[in-house]
């Protein structure tokens, strides 16, 4: 659910919740990002510097000036979905075809992060976010080192009244599983980004079923499928951070 894709959470093809990141050369490092239709995404500060360009090429502060220049008309989750996320998924494809390295990837992670850093103090500051509903683990897999995709559902739970328990990336099933007791909580997210990590993901599902079995499971990330978490025994495949929202009312109200 939340792998590396950042991690964005789900799976958008090319992005894992995690993964993100710069571009280096070619297709990634020279033109404007365009949106899923074509067209360039909304421009920000910085000599015109969009912020999905600014993502892109992993730079942070222009990142950060975009993003602020972009809430002034926008809203914050029209500005996730259509700016954000798909400047993810141009990383993420160029990561894929080996066009984009670890070093472009981790400085376009940093980009990403900084932007929603900006848009979660927005929202906050407006008084978008909400007295929280009930409680949320959020867990990047054993293994696994990507949580872009995780924290971006991190920020979207947040601001939509839930208290989010983030155990980070790299999580054993072990402290997962006590996390889950310790507060017996209702809803856990995992995600996983590379596929060698999956059966860690299993393995997680499989201890919480015998630990603490009133958890329901919400698994995301570039290599799962709805079919896939079917057989792993999660509760329920997010593609997208938003389906995790969806879910988290489902159980918890709201």
């Amino acid at each position: 659910m939340l792998g590396d894709y950042i991690g964005v959470y789900g799976n958008r093809q090319g992005l894992s919740l995690g993964a993100t990141l710069s571009g280096k050369s070619g297709d990634l490092g020279g033109s404007k990002a365009n949106g899923p239709g074509g067209t360039e995404l909304a421009g920000g500060a910085g000599g015109g510097m969009s912020l999905s360009e600014g993502v892109i090429k992993g730079l942070k502060e222009a990142a950060q000036e975009a993003v602020k220049e972009a809430l002034k008309t926008g809203l914050p989750l029209t500005i996730i979905n259509e700016e954000l996320i798909p400047a993810l998924d141009v990383v993420g494809k160029g990561f894929e075809k080996g066009t984009v390295f670890l070093p472009q990837l981790l400085m376009s992670a940093e980009a990403a992060k900084s932007a929603f850093e900006v848009i979660k103090a927005h929202m906050d500051c407006s008084g978008q976010a909400q007295e929280p509903k009930g409680k949320v683990i959020l867990a990047t897999v054993k293994g696994d080192i990507h949580d872009i995709g995780k924290n971006i559902v991190k920020v979207l739970l947040e601001n939509y009244g839930y208290q989010v328990i983030d155990l980070g990336k790299d999580v054993p099933p072990e402290k997962v599983v006590e996390a889950a007791v310790k507060d017996h909580v209702l809803v856990v997210g995992l995600s996983a980004l590379m596929t060698t990590t999956v059966p860690s993901m299993e393995e997680t599902i499989r201890q919480l079923r015998k630990e603490a079995s009133w958890v329901k499971v919400m698994v995301g990330g570039a290599v799962l499928t709805k079919e896939y978490a079917d057989t792993i025994g999660a509760d329920r495949y997010c593609r997208d951070a938003m389906a995790s929202v969806e879910f988290a009312g489902e159980v918890l109200g709201g």
